[in-house]
Order: structure tokens, then sequence, then C-alpha cells
């Protein structure tokens, strides 16, 4: 019997301390994680030391070169030796200064890093000195003796061959272009809050800046020097401010663009406490705000400065410094995200828009089974799979995306030149939502009840989706994502209605009468002035019906009224048939002696002759106008309205308003086999 040996009994391993080299390598790759990191410390510093100019030079994206001047008080021969040594600084002497500190950099790291991963020279000559001095550091310590040379008012730092101890962060950062792109940004942003500071940023052997700005005492002037005229022209000034010790103590002010404006991606440029900053929350609001107040959610360009109360402010809970922490941050970005909203409201009757007229083609190509046919890729392999976001419609103004774009119709046959898209989305953009509470209580108690019953799901369904067009005559066809719904917009427009009588009701002014009107007496009055010429009165009651009201019950009062008025002005499908597909029979002419055969194509007479088919053209004209008219009102009026006011209610998942049909990527893999 073959005895098996004992394991072996692993010692644990045994802890020790990092070598100091290791150490600061570790927090410098923290501190300066990329190029744009040691810009913006540099440019921090230069503006601690009160300069008016600041000039960036920088080679291969910041790898090779950054070289930062700037004309302020300079650095003491005396602190030279420990300039890069790690938390050495002169702005703060103990931790509780972190409370009040004004200044940009405070914990000494910055360049203490810059020296662990590069090559640092810095060059220096304060007010009174006939000459200045030059000294190279490396690994926090300088090389050799300050050196006295000529040297210009203020510092100049050098950083050369950046992260050329750090092999993989290098290769990660070969793109030199994308960094020298974030390095432009930061200056451009820097540019535009110091606006009584020079700023220029350029390559290395170019002889033109990419930024150039001067001193001005326009904020706006500085902004229009940076990011262009295009952007300086759609800006609106913003304020916002409070002084309430139990909820926030702050001060805001900038500009925001208005609802002309049109960009890509959105700009925030934030400063706070004349730090430059990132703030998630705000940026987030913000954003929200926009989308739900401009019909194209345009990305926006926002520019704010923040001043708060110094210890209401941790500046210390990010390495690189470019997050900070807020007292009552939630209360603060609340207030912000009102007023902007406030400002966009009242902006956008300032807003317009460009037509695109698109000339009418007298027939539509059919589509044949070789239109559909895959071109094969020259190697003959299957056909690449098309990314998801290429078909997700992104812009609902771009005709490509809607089916009507390929139907023939002339729409100045149905509309007249009041009913541009232009004057009707005016017209709903200032009947935008109240934010004040209601004056009846019943009013808001039922009001309250449409925010309650909201559903979340539905209400991003209805503010991003895309309309595609109608699918029959009471269903839409919806995109949102890369799903289709078919959305029913009778029972949408008239929940639409019922929200907005109530919303806009809720501020209405009260109207004083000498005498109570006769309610009943009026309604039974209007009510039978439509029929005044029947002889008989067999719908009395159902009128008497119609107007009784209980109005005693207030809240049950204003529900009826506006559940009625939604009923009356929803979209409804016209009297008259819906005059294509099978629809067109109706506005045939019936002639005694014919019968219609092989489809409803021709007529033949008894005799065996054919006839071309005749129609009511006057009833078929009055029919495609309305059928017009409502197409393009649940386009134009009803989905945009949608996207701003309604609040779908929960029984719409299930009642049948909604119904997802399709999903695009399931979609093309079914066309892809074919």
């Amino acid at each position: 019997m073959e005895i098996e040996p004992a394991e072996e009994v692993k010692e644990p391993p045994r802890i020790h301390r990092l070598d100091e080299s290791v150490v600061n390598r570790i927090a410098a790759g923290e501190v300066i994680q990329r190029p744009v990191s040691a810009v913006k410390e540099l440019v921090e510093n230069s503006l601690d030391a009160s300069s008016t100019s600041i000039s960036v030079l920088v080679k291969d994206g910041g790898l090779k070169l950054i070289q930062v001047s700037d004309d302020g008080h300079g650095i003491r021969y005396e602190d030279l030796p420990i300039l890069c040594e790690r938390h050495t600084t002169s702005k703060l002497s103990k931790y509780e200064d972190l409370q009040s500190i004004k200044s940009m950099g405070f914990r000494g790291e910055a360049l203490a890093s810059m020296t662990y991963v590069g090559h640092v020279t810095v060059t220096t000559i304060t007010r009174g000195q006939l000459h200045g001095y030059r000294v190279s550091y490396r690994d926090g310590v300088m090389e050799n003796e300050p050196k006295a040379c000529a040297a210009v008012k203020g510092t100049q730092i050098v950083i050369e061959n950046l992260f050329y101890n750090m092999v993989a962060r290098r290769k990660t950062l070969q793109n030199s272009a994308d960094d020298y792109t974030k390095i432009v940004d930061l200056l451009s942003r820097f540019a535009i809050h110091h606006i009584d500071v020079s700023f220029s940023c350029r390559k290395h052997g170019a002889a033109r800046a990419d930024v150039h700005s001067v001193a001005t005492p326009s904020r706006l002037n500085a902004i229009r020097s940076v990011y262009g005229l295009s952007v300086a022209q759609n800006l609106i000034k913003i304020e916002a401010s409070d002084n309430d010790p139990s909820s926030s103590v702050f001060e805001m002010d900038g500009f925001i663009s208005n609802s002309n404006y049109v960009a890509k991606k959105t700009t925030m440029v934030l400063f706070i406490n004349d730090r430059l900053v990132e703030c998630t929350a705000l940026k987030r609001a913000l954003e929200v705000v926009y989308v739900a107040t401009l019909p194209k959610a345009s990305k926006p360009f926002i520019y704010m400065s923040i001043t708060l109360p110094p210890e209401h402010v941790d500046v210390n809970v990010h390495p690189t410094k470019r997050e900070v922490s807020l007292l009552n941050q939630e209360v603060i970005v609340e207030k912000i995200q009102s007023v902007v909203e406030s400002v966009l409201r009242n902006s956008n009757e300032s807003r317009t828009f460009q037509e695109q007229t698109v000339e009418a083609t007298p027939s539509v190509p059919s589509v044949t089974n070789n239109d559909l046919h895959l071109s094969p890729s020259p190697s003959g392999s299957k056909s690449q799979r098309v990314p998801v976001n290429k078909i997700v419609r992104t812009d609902s103004s771009d005709p490509a995306g809607r089916m009507h774009a390929y139907l023939y119709k002339n729409p100045q046959k149905y509309l007249g030149r009041d009913s541009s898209l232009t004057t009707v989305r005016s017209s709903v953009r200032q009947r935008r939502n109240l934010k004040e509470t209601a004056d009846l209580t019943s009013i808001q108690e039922l009001i309250n009840d449409i925010d309650r019953k909201c559903h979340s799901g539905l209400l991003d369904i209805v503010r991003q989706s895309t309309y595609i067009g109608m699918a029959d005559d009471v269903f839409a066809l919806l995109q949102h994502n890369t799903h289709l719904y078919l959305a029913n917009v009778v029972n949408l427009s008239k929940e639409l209605m019922y929200q907005q009588v109530l919303r806009r009701f809720a501020h209405f002014n009260a109207i004083q009468l000498s005498e109570p009107a006769p309610l009943q007496e009026l309604i039974m009055l209007a009510l039978k002035e439509e029929d005044s010429d029947l002889e008989s009165n067999e719908n009395d009651d159902l009128k008497k019906k119609i107007a009784e009201v209980e109005w005693e019950e207030e809240k049950n009062c204003f529900q009826s009224l506006a559940a009625a008025l939604g009923n009356f002005y929803a979209m409804h499908p016209p009297m008259l048939p819906n005059p294509s597909g099978k629809g067109l029979e109706f506005y045939r002419k019936r002639k005694h002696g014919k019968h219609t055969q092989d489809g409803g194509n021709s007529c033949h007479v008894a005799d065996g002759t054919a006839e071309e088919d005749e129609f009511e053209h006057e009833l078929l004209s009055e029919a495609e106008t309305a059928w017009a008219q409502r197409e393009w009102s649940i386009q134009h009026v009803l989905f945009p309205s949608m996207r701003l006011f309604l609040k779908p209610p929960n029984s719409m998942a299930s009642n049948g308003t909604f119904v997802r049909v399709a999903s695009l990527e399931k979609l093309y893999k079914i066309f892809e086999r074919c």
C-alpha cells in the first residue's frame, strides 16, 4: 500500500513596502492620465500665478512636447529645489484649508507627477530680477543646480517625452490628432471663462494658432472669437440664484443655446468657483429639458459659471480635480433646470424653420424583384451586416424616414398658405405647459392623477419615437430605437386633448358674471340649433341627458367636460370613406343598366361595350382634402404636441393603443435571407 506524500503547506506571501519610485509612478499615472491632463494642470497653475497671457505649444498630441508659457509672477529662486517634490505647495498649509480653498491647484501633485512620467524643464523669472533661471527635473528632484538665463516675465514649463517609461500608456495614446483636439477644446473652455486672460494654442511648427483669444470685457465676444458667430448669435443670457441657507446658496450666470441652434453633440462648459469641472447630474438634467422643450431635440451649447461659498464645495474628490461635490447638489440642479426650462419656453417664438420643397414626380416607379436583389461583394462573400444604429431613424424631419415621402401627393392641393408647418408649430410652442399650481384644487387633483398614472416606458416611446406614416385609418406607424409600433391616433389624440383641457383651464382667469348664466337652457339651445329644421323632436330626451351636468360636484364636472372636449377634438376619421383602396368604390357613379365587373376596373353596359369609370368628382375631391388634412395634422400637429405634452396613462399599455409589431433587427435578418 502506497502512502501519498503530504501536501506542502504554502506560506502566505509576505507584505512589503513598495519602492518609493513605484509608488510615485502609480500616483503619477492617476493624476496625469493623458497629455490634456498635464496641460490642464499647467494652465491652472498659470492662472493661479495671476497671468494675463497664456500660450500652449504641442507636438505629437503632447507626447513629444508640451510647452506652457505665461506672464505670471514667476517662481522664487529659493523654491526651485522643492518645486517638483510631492505635496509641496503654496496654496495651503493644513488640511482645514481645503474647506476654503479658492486656487486651482492645491495638493502639490501635478508637477511632481509630470517628472515621474516625463522630462520637465522650468524657466522662470520673478519681478525685479535681472535674469531668470532654468532647471530640469526627474523623479521629483532637480537634475542639476538652477542655471541663470535670459527670460521674459513669468514662467515657461516644458514637458518632453511624456509617458516614456509607461509603454502600455504610450501605445494607447498614439492617435496624436485626437489628443490635440482635446487640448484645443480645453483651451477654448478656459478662454470663454477667463475673459481677462489671453489664450493661444498651436501645434509645433504651425504658423497659425488653433485657439487665439484676447482679453475682452464681453463674454459673448469671447465665445464668438473661440466658437464662432454661428454659436454666439444663437445664445440666450441666463441667470439664477438662491440665498436660502436651509436649501441652497449659489449664484449662476451663463449662456445657453436657443431653439435655432443645431449641433450633433452637447457642448457644456461648466465652471464652479472658477474651476473647470464636470457635473453629470446637471448635464443630464439640462439635456432632458432640451429634449422635452424643443421639437427637434437638438444638442445644446451651454456655458455656466456657478459661484458657491468655498465651504460648500469639496474639491478633493477626484485625482485630476475634474469633478467636485456640492452641498445640496440636487436642490441646485433642480433650480437651474427650472430656470433653463422657463427661459427656453419663453424664447421659442423666435425659432425659424427652413422649409424644403419637394418636386412632385408624375409617377412613382414600380419596384421589381431585380430592384430587391442585393449586389454581391467584390470578393464574392456575403454582404456585410448593417449596424443596428444605421437602421434607426434619427431625424424625424428627414423626408426619407416617412412613408408618405414615397407617395405622389401635392400638399398644396389640400392645404392653404395659412396652414404652413412653421405657423402651426409656432402656435403649438406658444401653448407650452405651465409649471405653476392650478388655482382650483379639483383641477390640481386631476392633473396629479395624470402625473401619477403616467407610464414611463410609453412616455419614452412618445418622446423619442419617429413618425413613419399612417398604417390605416386609425393606426400610425412609429419607430422607437429598433422597434416598430402601431399607435392608435384616436385614443392618443383624445387623451392629449383631455390632458390639455385640464392643464390650460387650470390657469384661466375667473370671469365674474352680473347674473348666473342659465347653463342648462343654453346647452339645450345649442343642441337644438343644429337640427332646428327637423319636424320631429324625437332626440329631445337624449339631449336632456347630455345637458344634465353635475354642477355641484366640481371635480366630476371638470373631468367629464374635459373628456367630452377631448373626444370632440380627437383625430377621428372623417365621415366620408377613405378614397383609397376599397373606399374608392363609394365615390363611383351608379347608373341604371350597368354592373361592375373585373374588380371594378371598368363598367359594362347591356350591349357589351365598355365605358371608362365615372366618379362623383366633387365628393371625391372633398374626401381627398379631408383625409389629407387629417394625415397632415397627425404628422405635424398631433405627434409634435404629444412629444411635448402627453403623459400616456398606464391603461394605454394594455388597451391596444400601442402595439409593437416588429423588430428591425429581426426584419433585417429576414430580408438578408431573401
